[in-house]
């Protein structure tokens, strides 16, 4: 999180704006979370730690003289308070169970898998200085703190951080083979184990890994092991969870008092109510655009929503399965965004189907801030599109590294139109590879590898995927569970025509789709909202715009 760009509501909330206030808490509150959360691994204090940290950060924000230095201010108060409660404890409440292990919170939130999976699950092996080291270490790696911020938040100079983060991720890597070898095979270890209470502490750690450096099962690689700074960049925020509620009891505070202090009506939602608003048939009202989200058991629609497209037949059946769309909505008014309709899962045409005629639309040219050439390999790469004209959006899965749940990518702070023209490529994402054996193997994924899964209602791309943008609009990789790529080129009208006309004469798999209605009912991407959120992943997975 750039603190940058939050200097004008940082400037603003100090003023007393209540917006700029409500706006800051909520923009910051998974940052603390994170970091609160994963020092003290879930533990039943959690709540209260971050609340503290939140209310002093609102009642000394006037004291902040540069907010440049913002972040690093309010982290620095959130470690006082994590120090502070560890202070607190009595012998009693050492023996206090988590309340939701953050480590398995991690896992389950962020869908890791492999060694990030196994990074997450070695934080329990660690003591609580390490955590706490590592709960800022980790969001360093990730991108969102630096190690100056590191150093001032633990109070100690650069020097003394890097000898620190070196000694804590050793001991890291020591609990990642524990975590390997618990998931082995070994005799020898389970008769060690036997006499294990479950719980991870530091005699076991020094048990197992002493045991591990002196086993050819344990201690042989079966596999290359990744530093742990290479799994953990681009991880962003692990979202709070839906359940998540913070006390009205505002350090005394009862919230008539508190109101009546100056906190305003939503500035006391955000601090009270669960941040991810998640709950069934919720519309989340963001700039001008109507998300609603879905009940997971919401009945099947009437009828799916089909893009203008020549008709076709079901996908092959070697492909994987197709999620059952999520049903259309009722929204009670209208978006404020081009398109009266959603991509929505359709048949796949059949590969000898000529596409529809596209449309020819202005185009002045789009200005790119990835060039003209943007990759986006990680999670949190964006790049920005101005002006008007094409895109194309190109897809590259590798399932072969990590197959998974896909993380759709999301468009943010759209001003102007945003619209799907085509799909192209000569292949859709689910088709068969060529060369594969009986058609098992797919862009998706095959059973010998694993697939890569598309959330539930999510339209199934082509290896090509082409819009039309009339205004500015952000593009972020959302790479979590399953590893992927994005490549956004600057487009034509020429270039979208030419692809989708490339079909099997050519050898290729299919010809292309044509989405572009030429007027207002074009679709829109599912994932689209003219909101500017911290996180590009909470655009919600499940909606309609």
């Amino acid at each position: 999180m750039d603190t940058q760009h939050w200097r004008p509501v940082i400037t603003a909330a100090q003023a007393g704006d209540r917006q700029a206030l409500d706006e800051l808490v909520a923009g910051w509150l998974p940052l603390v979370y994170n970091i609160v959360g994963r020092a003290l691994n879930g533990h039943a204090d959690v709540d209260d730690v971050v609340q503290e940290t939140m209310l002093r950060a609102v009642d000394h924000l006037g004291s902040l003289r540069d907010p440049d230095s913002f972040r690093s201010w309010l982290v620095a108060i959130a470690m006082r308070q994590i120090r502070d409660r560890a202070r607190r404890r009595t012998p009693e409440r050492l023996e206090e169970t988590a309340a939701a292990d953050f480590a398995e919170l991690t896992v389950l939130r962020l869908q890791l898998e492999g060694q990030r999976r196994e990074v997450a699950e070695a934080v329990r092996w660690l003591d609580d200085e390490d955590r706490q080291l590592l709960s800022l270490w980790w969001l360093e790696v990730a991108g969102e703190l630096t190690r100056r911020e590191l150093a001032a938040a633990v109070g100690i100079t650069r020097q003394h951080a890097a000898v620190r983060v070196q000694r804590m991720k050793e001991r890291l890597e020591t609990s990642r083979g524990i975590v390997r070898a618990l998931d082995g095979a070994c005799p020898d270890l389970r008769e060690l184990t036997g006499r294990w209470h479950g719980r991870p502490d530091s005699v076991w750690r020094k048990r197992l890994a002493r045991h591990i450096r002196g086993c050819a099962y344990c201690g042989g690689t079966r596999e290359s092991v990744v530093p742990a700074e290479r799994l953990l960049v681009g991880i962003a925020l692990v979202p709070l969870p839906a359940g998540f509620t913070l006390s009205l009891a505002f350090g005394g505070k009862t919230a008539v008092a508190a109101t009546s202090a100056g906190w305003s009506a939503k500035l006391l939602g955000a601090l009270t109510k669960p941040a991810v608003a998640m709950t069934a048939g919720a519309t989340i009202v963001a700039g001008g655009a109507y998300v609603v989200t879905q009940p997971p058991d919401a009945p099947p629609p009437r009828a799916a929503v089909t893009p203008t497209a020549t008709a076709g037949s079901e996908p092959p059946p070697s492909a994987p399965p197709t999620p059952t769309p999520t049903p259309s909505p009722t929204v009670t008014e209208k978006a404020d965004l081009y398109g009266t309709v959603v991509d929505a899962v359709d048949r796949a045409p059949d590969p000898d189907a000529r596409p529809a005629a596209l449309p020819r639309r202005p185009e002045s040219g789009i200005t790119s801030t990835g060039g003209p050439k943007a990759v986006m390999q990680h999670r949190g790469d964006s790049v920005t599109l101005s002006g008007q004209g094409y895109v194309l959006v190109r897809w590259q899965i590798s399932p072969k590294s990590r197959p998974g749940a896909l993380v759709m990518p999301a468009w943010t702070g759209l001003k102007g139109k945003l619209f799907h023209v085509a799909s192209g490529g000569t292949r859709r994402m689910d088709d068969p590879l060529p060369g594969a054996p009986n058609g098992y193997a797919t862009g998706m994924g095959g059973p010998d590898i694993g697939y890569a899964v598309l959330p539930p209602g999510a339209q199934q791309m082509w290896q090509n995927e082409y819009f039309y943008v009339d205004g500015t609009v952000t593009l972020t990789q959302n790479e979590r569970g399953c590893d992927y790529g994005l490549i956004v080129f600057p487009s034509s009208w020429e270039a979208v025509d030419e692809d989708i006309n490339e079909g099997p004469a050519q050898g290729a798999i299919r010809y292309g789709l044509v989405r572009d209605t030429g007027t207002d009912s074009a679709p829109v991407p599912q994932y689209v909202t003219r909101a500017t959120p911290a996180d590009p992943a909470t655009v919600p997975q499940r909606s309609r715009v």
